[in-house]
């Protein structure tokens, strides 16, 4: 089963995909994490991205597709892959639809965690508040400023890909404002 995470920043995509992954055995392409781990991998592909990454250049969408293709062509015993972070845009969309065609793969559910996006704001600076409170520092952009200019890039870029994938019959909503574990329940609902 593949699946995509949809959603503005904060809403608790990458705490859903690491439950799917303990509990359903997927496996989570994070294009940060494969940029990292492709940078240092000494590959062809690890080679371009240092490159690239080392020029303070965004990488573009080629490699990116190309890391994907390679997780996807390696195979493995999982339950399937969890795309976070990627697609961002239309294009990206459309790209990673014709690599899984091409892959003999299919997505089988776009899952937005819907949001109100001031009580978005309020558990991002509650959890800002709170690993302060517990001695630790917060994250650098969970502050109210920078989550406003992420959801202005959300809104801009990535928030279209909720119209295309209903218009596929792909899309499912679930409230991404309850507990951890209800919104992991509505998922497995999706899921099921």
């Amino acid at each position: 089963m593949n699946i995509i995470l949809l959603g503005p920043p904060g809403a608790g995509k990458g705490t859903q995909a690491q439950k799917l992954v303990d509990e359903r055995n997927m496996v989570q392409l994070s294009t940060g994490d494969m940029l990292r781990e492709a940078k240092t991998s000494g590959t062809e592909m690890g080679k371009m991205v240092a490159a690239v990454m080392d020029r303070g250049d965004l990488v573009t969408d080629e490699i990116v597709i190309g890391l994907i293709r390679e997780k996807l062509e390696a195979g493995g015993d999982h339950g399937g892959f969890i795309f976070d972070g990627f697609p961002r845009t239309l294009a990206q969309a459309d790209a990673l639809g014709e690599l899984l065609q091409e892959t003999g793969q299919t997505l089988d559910h776009a899952i937005e965690l819907a949001v109100n996006d001031e009580i978005l704001v309020e558990r991002i600076l509650g959890r800002a508040a709170d690993a302060v409170a517990a001695g630790g520092t917060a994250r650098a952009d969970d502050n109210e400023e920078s989550l406003k200019i992420r959801l202005m890039a959300y809104y801009k870029q990535t928030s279209p890909l909720i119209g295309y994938y209903h218009a596929k019959g792909d899309l499912s909503s679930v409230d991404g404002l309850g507990t951890m574990d209800e919104v992991a329940a509505e998922i497995a609902g999706v899921l099921a």
